[in-house]
């Protein structure tokens, strides 16, 4: 990771959106290229950071990653994403939007949540390095794939980590490609090390994780300071209050 860090994000390019400055930039080494987005607030030096996870078939710079980041950015906190694997700039060229599901099963679902928690660590050390942000005051935010893959990387952050929100996701699937894709003993493992305040945001009617699954996860988060948010709607169902909900839960634990 320092020789990472060291080398800083490449190929940057940087927009700016009123206050907020979007920066879309590579950091990575030896052949492996993480693209990555950072929305950086006007004083951005030893700002928090809030990392934003996206779901399947999203890329980094989906707009609830744009609009969260910008109310964040009003409170002087930092926002990064990455791509997810197979996703938006690691996308296969030909690729089906859900062909990204058969290449993370064959390559096994272990081998990539670990590359996606290194990947998210190499990313805010690289960020951090570059414009000075706090890496040690971390928020996390992902729905469905973005808590899949966050989960792992709100554990490996431990103190580091001050709050997350994570949701439309369980630990049981009906779908037989969602199945193939679980690492649900790394997802296990790791909940049970969290333990920030976790925001956990639940779709009642959710058809692709049921929610007994959903319920047996927010019972391993380890956090003494958990809360469910319990909509009803089917997974992909998200409301303005929503937004609100999540932006009220990471902003005040973050910002010092």
């Amino acid at each position: 990771m320092d020789e990472l860090a060291s080398r800083g994000p490449a190929q940057l390019r940087m927009e700016h959106d009123g206050l907020v400055a979007k920066v879309s930039f590579t950091t990575g080494g030896d052949g492996h290229r993480i693209p990555a987005m950072a929305w950086l607030p006007t004083t951005h030096q030893g700002a928090p950071v809030v990392l934003l996870g996206h779901g399947g078939s999203g890329h980094k710079a989906i707009d609830r990653h744009h609009q969260l980041a910008q109310q964040l950015a009003g409170e002087s906190v930092a926002s990064l994403a990455i791509d997810g694997p197979y996703h938006g700039d690691r996308a296969v060229p030909g690729d089906a939007p859900l062909d990204y599901q058969h290449r993370v099963a064959d390559e096994g679902p272990g081998v990539v949540h670990a590359r996606m928690c290194q990947d998210w660590l190499y990313a805010l050390d690289a960020a951090s390095h570059r414009w000075g942000l706090d890496e040690d005051t971390v928020g996390y935010f992902g729905m469905s794939m973005g808590a899949r893959y966050g989960i792992a990387v709100c554990a490996a952050l431990g103190a580091r980590l001050r709050a997350a929100v994570l949701g439309k996701f369980g630990l049981v699937a009906d779908d037989p490609m969602m199945v193939a894709v679980s690492a649900d003993e790394v997802v296990r493992r790791c909940a049970a090390q969290i333990s920030a305040p976790v925001l956990h945001h639940v779709q009642w009617n959710d058809e692709i994780f049921p929610l007994p699954g959903q319920l047996e996860l927010f019972d391993l988060f380890a956090s003494p300071e958990k809360t469910m948010r319990a909509r009803p709607g089917r997974h992909h169902e998200t409301r303005a209050d929503d937004l609100t909900a999540w932006h009220d839960h990471l902003a005040p634990r973050v910002v010092r």
